[in-house]
């Protein structure tokens, strides 16, 4: 498995961990910006992270009968775990600004489910899937993720295994530091998009 300087190391070098001025989704401030996308654009070593966040996912979980990812972040990662475990791996999309199961997928009653997302931050997409194991009857082992920003600020209770951990500090706009203020501003999120 790779360490924590090993995965840095690789988020820095695809670019998918930024440093600079940014405004989040939240409308929050931050110095440091997530961009799993930029990793996954580079398959070499998204192979090498996924194949680390797999043993460890091997290693925590045991038995699983599906992969759940949400749209649009988590399909990579989902497919790339799924792949290298030999599991079944579907997908929710938006509809309606909710997530649903669509093109025929489907989680049959007593399933063992994975959910595995590329960031989790609030937990906001995972939770929503969430939702769908439990109306499909279905047991949720726990989730994964390549990186996991969270600390601690989400609702999730089941067991969360990421590749690396990374605390990144947020700032409202009215109390920005004064080495921030001097950095002109991005807004790279999605959220937004939809």
């Amino acid at each position: 498995m790779l360490s924590y300087k090993e995965s840095l190391k690789i988020l820095r070098n695809t670019r998918a961990l930024l440093e600079g001025h940014f405004i989040l989704s939240s409308g929050l401030h931050s110095n440091q910006y997530v961009q799993c996308a930029r990793l996954l654009s580079f398959p070499k070593q998204s192979k090498i992270i996924c194949s680390s966040l797999s043993k460890k996912i091997k290693k925590n979980f045991g038995n699983i009968d599906v992969i759940l990812s949400p749209a649009l972040g988590g399909i990579v990662v989902g497919y790339e775990v799924g792949r290298q475990l030999d599991i079944r791996t579907i997908f929710a999309e938006r509809v309606d600004k909710k997530l649903t199961l669509r093109r025929g997928f489907n989680i049959l009653p007593n399933s063992k489910v994975l959910i595995v997302e590329d960031v989790i931050t609030t937990g906001k997409s995972v939770l929503e899937c969430s939702k769908i194991v439990k109306k499909s009857k279905a047991d949720l082992v726990g989730y994964a993720c390549i990186i996991d920003r969270s600390v601690n600020k989400h609702k999730i209770k089941k067991k969360i295994i990421s590749q690396i951990k990374l605390k990144i500090d947020t700032f409202k706009k009215n109390k920005l530091p004064s080495s921030l203020k001097k950095i002109p501003v991005q807004t790279p999120g999605s959220r937004n998009l939809f």
